[in-house]
């Protein structure tokens, strides 16, 4: 669950396709601060995944899928639908982690914006990759687009840094990949988005199940 959060409270400032899109770049910072603008013209947005991971400490690897929703401000929905169900819900002031089999909700606050830093609050509407990275153009995790390695300017607990692979000119979002602290390599690749289609607040809404526990900061509720 851990490395979940370190990508679903992971995922980056990353900007979706608009009608007027600017010519390919290979400037880093320019695609940087072209990501971001492009990602303030989206209020929200849904797509399936596909999120693979290889490495870390006890060498794994692991394939899920499932669909997200995100609306900003703060709001998202990660629902893991195979081969393990598990659900990530954060409605703009808490953060829900719940995996079914596990009977137990984790419930942490919504970090404030300056220290917003981790990919999935980026999509948000938290964080500014201009200001909070350090970008330099690397080779893409998927074929077919542009790969722009995002480094935290502020060390990060969970991970050393972040790849959004966007495809030009429309500065699309085709993936995210990150790093992480033990060596690991982790993997969302997007198909199917959709954005701007006025997803409800209620999307977004988290009911504890029954029977569950609710563990809040690390104390069992």
């Amino acid at each position: 669950m851990k490395r979940l959060a370190a990508v679903v409270l992971v995922l980056g400032s990353c900007a979706w396709a608009a009608a007027q899109a600017p010519p390919p770049m290979q400037n880093a910072d320019a695609l940087a601060r072209a990501l971001q603008q492009r990602y303030q013209t989206i209020t929200d947005f849904s797509a399936d995944f596909v999120h693979t991971y290889r490495g870390g400490v006890l060498r794994t690897q692991t394939s899920e899928r499932g669909t997200v929703k995100v609306k900003k401000p703060g709001k998202m929905r990660w629902v893991y639908t195979a081969p393990e169900q598990k659900e990530f819900v954060s409605d703009g002031v808490k953060i829900y982690s719940h995996i079914p089999q596990d009977r137990q909700v984790l419930v942490s606050p919504m970090p404030a914006d300056g220290d917003a830093s981790t990919p999935a609050l980026f999509l948000s509407g938290k964080g500014d990759i201009a200001r909070d990275f350090t970008a330099a153009i690397v080779e893409s995790p998927v074929a077919g687009a542009v790969g722009l390695k995002l480094t935290p300017k502020k060390a990060e607990a969970q991970y050393d840094y972040f790849v959004v692979a966007t495809s030009q000119p429309l500065l699309q979002i085709r993936a995210l990949a990150t790093r992480d602290r033990q060596g690991g390599d982790s993997v969302i690749t997007f198909m199917n988005l959709k954005e701007n289609q006025g997803i409800s607040d209620k999307e977004f809404a988290f009911r504890i199940p029954k029977g569950a526990d609710v563990i809040t900061n690390g104390a069992g509720n």
